[in-house]
């Protein structure tokens, strides 16, 4: 998990330095589906904190859950609408509510692209790494759609 979090910081900061300003000063998402989790999620400029429920399938037809909290950085803003699609990546805190991660601490390393629809109803789509102690990393893709108010 070092690693990842290394690679993480490194990126954020090559790509901040280039970053282009075509973002509103705030948002408010509220997620209704799985990324970054079920639940809430403020901008400020291009860093944002998300809170929620996180169910995933490591394999099929058995959800496992999670409370999900963490940080989101937006970067590389795509086409001219007044609110761009992007790039994100994400680092979370995540605990375990049910199955073999009940009670247990994990983190979550997350890359995707977030487009943006029609006004602020948006898809995104990633692919996350899930790391626990015990246990070995879990790689999945992470769909999402949200609905985000721009301030």
């Amino acid at each position: 998990m070092k690693h990842v979090t290394l690679i993480t910081l490194i990126f954020i900061s090559i790509t901040g330095a280039n970053a282009q300003s075509k973002f509103s000063k705030n948002e408010l998402s509220f997620n209704g589906f799985r990324n970054p989790s079920i639940g809430a999620e403020y901008r400020l400029n291009h860093v944002s904190i998300h809170a929620g429920y996180y169910p995933t399938n490591f394999e099929s037809g058995v959800t496992t859950e999670f409370i999900k909290g963490g940080l989101t950085y937006w970067f590389l803003p795509v086409g001219s609408k007044e609110n761009p699609s992007s790039f994100y990546t994400s680092l979370s805190y995540a605990r375990g509510t049910s199955r073999e991660y009940k009670d247990k601490n994990a983190g979550i390393a997350e890359a995707g692209f977030r487009w943006m629809i029609y006004k602020g109803v948006n898809l995104r789509i990633g692919i996350a790494a899930l790391a626990a102690e015990g246990k070995s990393l879990k790689i999945n893709p992470t769909p999402g759609l949200s609905y985000s108010l721009f301030f």
